[in-house]
């Protein structure tokens, strides 16, 4: 006789998804007290999913990857309509491994180290326009940055009018494809989207996407087929060594794959770094001792410290928080078994708190991952995932952190106008400050403006946002990281606080 499956909450799907979306972090740490390190949740139109917290139970989950369980089936339906079918993200068995091989060599820790100075000069190039003594939403500045990162280091786009373009249209996307189709089934989705009467009707979301879609597409298209006809053997950006890469048989990627992946890394490397960014700028303003340590660490000329308050940061304030394998077999969990056809996934935020890893892990401590103790630390430290599907670009994330934070440091001193702590809350595909990172950056030093340069406050595709450095009429701007949540649950979970906010208008998600 099969043992049962972990226990869990009784009530019903959509009040404990409700429930996830107001406050994930508090009500799943609730869960794991009341049920054990693996428990059971329902979310309403799924297949259960147990959730671990102990790093012990998620290399059982990782160990999957070697057959068992999958991570793309989770998450198809509702990425593939942004980055396609051909995506990391999506792929599992051998499609994902060929794909794996041919991105990891443009992305590994040698590749993406000739990127620090390029990434400097648009750091730089961003901050020179970041208003100072006054609040501003950090997440938005960040997001502002890592975009662009994207677009040069990863797209390899000089055109400028085409980084304009794309600067505008890949937020749109994003958006679009991530949150305004939350509310839609898969099924019904893909109906909208290929009825030629409802393509006709711009105010549904499913129109809109096909539009930006189409608008994104035609431009990574035309750049694909530019570079094929006149490849430049001496470019170092990411799609001009997916061009040029060849796969066990000696097959190059075709311009579908390709384009894919440019799109893939944009899902799960541009939202994620900005986040993970504004999260430890969140900490560093209300930890003076670490942020003390950290600028004096930096002033001579060290980084040791500064990669213990990243590893720190990503550890308190995980951007992803579960990394969910869809089950082929029955999976024994201790006294329990988990079904096929059900999920597993590490509870990412709460392998964090772990107590017996991570003592007093509120506190935001760095120390953890210097001296003793840091290699039982980092054994539990999974921001990237773990197993085969360790994320293909966080060698490329880390080093962004590294260069911005530094940057960022060097020009302004991080205050919180509130001493509370932010609160997570769900945004596209990830874990984000409830406030955004709403911080004053205080000036330290005055910092050159180039002549000429006026700044004017520009959020992509809305108005109100984050300010990019511009230059005057007439001329072109030069402003401005595989892993990913289960996007089918976050989708869900946003839908839910959605409705929850509806039906209780004084409660906020």
């Amino acid at each position: 006789m099969p043992a049962p499956p972990p226990p869990g909450p009784r009530a019903p799907a959509l009040l404990q998804a409700l429930r996830i979306g107001l406050d994930p972090v508090g009500y799943l740490s609730s869960l794991r007290d009341r049920y054990g390190p693996a428990f059971t949740v329902r979310y309403p139109g799924f297949a259960p999913e147990v959730y671990v917290t102990t790093a012990e139970l998620a290399e059982k989950v990782y160990a999957l990857d070697a057959g068992g369980g999958r991570a793309g089936e989770v998450r198809r339906a509702f990425l593939e309509p942004v980055v396609g079918p051909h995506s990391l993200l999506n792929l599992d068995g051998a499609p994902w491994m060929r794909h794996r091989k041919l991105l990891s060599p443009p992305l590994r820790g040698r590749a993406v180290s000739g990127y620090r100075g390029e990434i400097t000069r648009i750091a730089a190039d961003a901050m020179d326009g970041w208003p100072a003594g006054e609040p501003v939403t950090l997440l938005d500045l960040m997001q502002q940055i890592t975009l662009e990162v994207i677009m040069r280091l990863v797209f390899g786009i000089r055109d400028l009018r085409r980084r304009d373009r794309l600067r505008m249209l890949l937020p749109k996307l994003l958006r679009t494809g991530s949150a305004r189709l939350a509310a839609l089934s898969p099924r019904l989705r893909d109906r909208m989207m290929r009825s030629s009467p409802l393509r006709r009707v711009p105010s549904l979301p499913t129109t809109r996407l096909a539009v930006l879609r189409e608008a994104v597409d035609a431009i990574l298209y035309d750049e694909i087929a530019r570079r094929r006809a006149e490849p430049d053997p001496d470019a170092e950006d990411v799609l001009s060594r997916l061009l040029a890469a060849r796969d066990g048989e000696g097959r190059p990627m075709s311009d579908q794959e390709i384009r894919d992946e440019l799109l893939t890394m944009l899902e799960a490397g541009h939202e994620t770094t900005a986040t993970a960014l504004a999260w430890t700028f969140e900490r560093l303003a209300r930890e003076p001792r670490v942020l003390r340590t950290l600028r004096a660490e930096l002033e001579a000329g060290e980084e040791r410290y500064l990669d213990a308050v990243i590893k720190e940061a990503l550890r308190a304030r995980p951007v992803v928080y579960e990394a969910p394998r869809l089950l082929d077999a029955p999976l024994r969990l201790g006294g329990h078994e988990v079904p096929a056809g059900w999920s597993v996934a590490p509870l990412i935020a709460l392998v964090h708190r772990d107590p017996a890893v991570f003592p007093d892990p509120e506190e935001f401590r760095p120390e953890r991952f210097l001296g003793e103790g840091a290699a039982r630390a980092q054994k539990s430290w999974m921001p990237f995932g773990g197993g085969r599907r360790y994320c293909v670009g966080a060698q490329l994330a880390l080093l962004e952190m590294r260069v911005i934070i530094r940057e960022a440091l060097a020009r302004f001193d991080p205050v919180a106008p509130d001493p509370a702590p932010e609160a997570s809350r769900f945004t596209l595909v990830t874990l984000a400050p409830a406030r955004r990172a709403r911080l004053v950056l205080r000036p330290r030093a005055a910092a050159p403006v180039p002549a000429g340069r006026m700044i004017v406050v520009v959020r992509p595709g809305e108005p109100g946002g984050p300010r990019r450095a511009t230059e005057p009429a007439g001329s072109q701007s030069s402003s401005s990281s595989s892993h990913s949540l289960s996007a089918s649950r976050q989708a869900l979970l946003r839908s839910a606080a959605v409705c929850s906010a509806s039906a209780a208008a004084s409660r906020v998600s």
